[in-house]
């Protein structure tokens, strides 16, 4: 399915009236992990600025010890900090890598925004490497843009 084919279906998800905001999030990441082939681990992770820590939230993928991470530690750590996309074409060649598991090749973490604050992100491992493009990263901020209407 297209990222074109997918946007009505996260905009569906977000507006649905039975689910709570967690299902909402859970719904989405398995509509990702299935529709899109080099999408083999999506989730959320949610900001704690007071901590300055992000929180595990509904993912869909391996399991991961990765429930807590400060910030500025991994990538996810890093946006939660830079408040911009980062694209990790190969895990292997970055430093400040957080290692889930020996089948993640690459990753693309994009930062969620409500009313100017990121309050967490979206996070995709993938078994490929260098398969993430521009149009996953435009398409990743509408998901952020659609998700964030739950907060």
């Amino acid at each position: 399915m297209t990222f074109q084919e997918l946007q009505p279906k996260i905009s569906a998800i977000v507006s649905d009236t039975v689910l709570v905001r967690d299902e909402k999030l859970l719904a989405i990441c398995q509509l990702l992990n299935e529709n899109i082939e080099y999408y083999n681990w999506v989730g959320f992770y949610f900001a704690n600025h007071e901590n300055k820590t992000l929180h595990l939230g509904p993912y869909v993928g391996a399991e991961t010890d990765h429930t807590v991470i400060p910030f500025g530690k991994g990538i996810c750590g890093q946006v939660a900090e830079s408040n911009t996309n980062f694209v990790v074409p190969d895990v292997a060649a970055q430093d400040n890598y957080i290692a889930c598991s020996f089948t993640v090749k690459s990753e693309i973490v994009v930062p969620l925004f409500v009313d100017g604050v990121n309050i967490g992100q979206i996070d995709i491992d993938s078994h490929v490497i260098d398969p993430f493009t521009e149009a996953d990263e435009r398409f990743l901020e509408f998901v952020n843009q659609e998700v964030a209407k739950l907060y």
